[in-house]
């Protein structure tokens, strides 16, 4: 029986893809982890792996097709012993259908084997109820969606029943596993009303509701893309069910100003004269903001629905603006590492972010993240968590602002920044501890260094 390639979950937010490019061709042989295609998410354009060997028989959806559904088959592999030739494109149901067998003669009633297509699907749908959940020491065959939801559940992937070919484990098979009904397709719908639990608002107007009170002629119409699309409903449903709320103060910038120039100003050059580093203010920020987690660290945490979970390190989103939206890569394990570390590590993955050439492991996870707005003169804003996140830091401008010292006017560099919160998990008092935690570093920015 032919192996399905499913159009793969590459990122926790992906529903539908486009498949880009084939990089094998029908015919051509194929092995575990062999780079077969090339699929745009919603984020970036990324790799996809082979995870059985065989002959690449059907290419059953050409590159360039946009919005294929994650787990529709994009291809199929000829089994061992199987003859590449004999197998067709899949039903109407997705079931691949082995090419007919010429008919022996001419017949008057030659179309009675019409019904045949209807019972290929049959041995597929069997196959759940022959999947057994994987014994121990054995390898685990699942989609990454389907991972990272049992991971995010607690739940050990190993025990769940596959549905997919030859039992791989896919996103509908954990969903079931946890509302109680197994790994049975039918259990599927179940899991519905997790994603539905999310309080529904009116319904907002429809595009031509919108159309209708613009005079034709007037606008540009700009479709959305998949990026555009998720960020909107990401966002949207953040608003909706993430209670926020926001806590500014202003920080001091003369003294981290001052060691910024001095850290630069020892740089080594090349030869070209061109030093190796050179600092910006929003890497103290990352570092400063990583090291107050690891000093509030109550207020290192994300919401996990039916629990808290704190984390052990600092892992700090920067948002990176790109054209038609922006990503969040993620400066893991921040409070160890030191400036230029983090100043290279940001300009690399800022580079590839413009390009859509971030993996998601790069952008995915994290606690808090920090949003800077102060090239464009923004004074103060208020950041939009990014779930599963537990805070976000609005970083505005810094700007000369007179101040009383010793009784005295003084003019000092100050910026101001805000800390959104998720009070489900960061209530008042821990969020004004952690901003005056960073406040205190970026006053004193000795202590980033020590």
């Amino acid at each position: 029986m032919p192996i399905n390639i499913l159009m793969p979950a590459l990122s926790p937010t992906m529903e539908k893809g486009n498949l880009a490019k084939w990089l094998k061709k029908e015919g051509d042989t194929v092995k575990s982890g062999d780079v077969i295609a090339e699929i745009e998410t919603d984020k970036a354009t990324m790799e996809v792996e082979a995870v059985d060997e065989g002959i690449l028989a059907k290419i059953v959806v050409p590159e360039g097709t946009a919005d294929v559904p994650v787990n529709q088959v994009i291809a199929l592999i000829a089994g061992e012993g199987e003859d590449p030739k004999s197998i067709s494109a899949p039903v109407a149901g997705g079931t691949p259908a082995p090419k007919a067998e010429p008919a022996p003669a001419p017949k008057a009633e030659a179309p009675a084997p019409a019904p045949a297509p209807q019972a290929a699907p049959a041995a597929p749908s069997a196959m759940p109820v022959e999947a057994k959940p994987v014994q121990a020491g054995q390898r685990v065959f699942a989609s990454p969606l389907a991972k990272r939801i049992a991971k995010d559940a607690g739940i050990d992937i190993a025990a769940v029943q596959g549905s997919g070919p030859h039992g791989r484990i896919v996103e509908k098979d954990v969903r079931a596993a946890l509302a109680g009904g197994g790994a049975k397709p039918a259990a599927a719908p179940a899991a519905k009303p997790v994603a539905a639990a999310a309080p529904q608002l009116a319904p907002s107007m429809g595009a031509d509701q919108v159309k209708a009170m613009f005079e034709a002629g007037t606008y540009e119409e700009v479709p959305l893309d998949g990026m555009r699309k998720t960020i909107a409903k990401r966002l949207v449903e953040s608003k909706q069910t993430v209670p926020h709320f926001y806590l500014s103060l202003d920080c001091e910038l003369d003294a981290l100003l001052a060691m910024r120039e001095q850290i630069n100003a020892a740089a080594p050059k090349d030869k070209d004269g061109k030093p190796s580093y050179k600092l910006s203010v929003n890497d103290f920020i990352i570092k400063a903001m990583a090291i107050a987690l690891q000093r509030v660290p109550n207020a290192n945490a994300v919401w996990a629905e039916d629990r808290i979970l704190k984390m052990k390190h600092s892992d700090v989103g920067v948002a990176v603006a790109i054209e038609g939206g922006l990503f969040t890569p993620v400066v893991r394990k921040a409070e160890t590492k030191t400036l230029t570390a983090i100043s290279a590590e940001v300009k690399d993955m800022a580079g590839r972010a413009r390009n859509r050439r971030l993996k998601p492991e790069e952008y995915t996870g994290g606690s808090t993240a920090v949003s800077n707005l102060g090239m464009y003169g923004i004074k103060d804003f208020q950041a939009v968590i990014n779930p599963p996140h537990g805070t976000i830091l609005a970083v505005g401008a810094g700007e000369q602002r007179v101040v009383v010292k010793n009784n005295a006017p003084a003019i000092v560099q100050a910026m101001t920044v805000t800390l959104s919160c998720d009070h489900r998990v960061v209530d008042g008092a821990l969020g004004a501890e952690l901003l005056s935690a960073f406040k205190q570093l970026i006053e004193n920015p000795m202590g980033m260094l020590v």
